[in-house]
């Protein structure tokens, strides 16, 4: 299993995409990020409509910081057949959900500040102009810890790595083009005709043949039963 097949499990799992930000930064809870996201992404009230549309005219991130969370997603998640980090909106997605939730804003920022002091100090150069072989040796040192530290012991660019990860990840795969990428389907309707005959005979049970020519007939899956009044079906 590659790392993009790993990410899509856990999404997929009993792990809600609420409980990896859990810790990542102070103050905020899962239940904060759950109704950003809500509101981002679904219908609101006349309220909530005027409450985004001041959210959407702050500018949180400057056009320079803007490029590098891109850049950022982009390595974390490449573009595949399904779709990119774009396509899935998912540094818009981040930006406003560092304006509704001001815990995030100083922390990414500061972030973004430290990824550019450690390439300058590596490659001579802001994070944005090394290219991808430099950018990716700065990111792996952060993507792959001690894993003889605990999480409050680890450094800080650690700890920021990992909550852009998690942004990154529920961002696109909470988009159409990251559901796609899932095979997420939501409840759909199935054909059933019956206990498989091999475990019928396992029991020593049959159907009666007069009740599969009622019940199981699939060319009238659609059409309403009738029953008489002794509670017979007749149709």
């Amino acid at each position: 299993m590659d790392r993009r097949d790993s990410i899509k499990s856990i999404m997929l799992g009993s792990i809600g995409f609420g409980v990896l930000f859990e810790g990542c930064v102070t103050g905020i809870s899962s239940e904060d990020v759950k109704k950003t996201i809500s509101k981002f992404q679904y219908g609101r009230t006349d309220k909530e409509l005027a409450y985004d549309k001041k959210l959407f005219s702050i500018q949180c991130f400057s056009k320079k910081e803007m490029k590098s969370i891109t850049q950022l997603c982009n390595l974390i998640l490449p573009p595949n057949e399904f779709g990119s980090i774009e396509d899935a909106e998912v540094p818009e997605l981040i930006e406003f959900m560092a304006k509704d939730i001001p815990g995030y804003e100083i922390p990414i920022k500061d972030g973004l500040l430290m990824l550019d002091k450690i390439s300058k100090q590596k490659n001579s150069m802001v994070f944005i102009n090394c290219n991808e072989i430099e950018q990716k040796k700065i990111l792996d040192q952060m993507a792959f810890p001690d894993p003889d530290m605990s999480s409050s012991e680890q450094k800080e660019e650690v700890k920021w790595f990992s909550l852009m990860r998690n942004l990154t990840m529920t961002g696109y795969y909470t988009s159409k083009v990251g559901i796609e990428e899932l095979g997420y389907v939501g409840n759909t309707p199935n054909v059933w005709d019956g206990v498989p005959q091999d475990v019928l005979d396992q029991y020593g049970l049959s159907y009666d043949q007069d009740w599969i020519n009622k019940c199981i007939d699939q060319s009238k899956r659609n059409e309403t039963a009738v029953w008489d009044d002794q509670g017979n079906l007749i149709s």
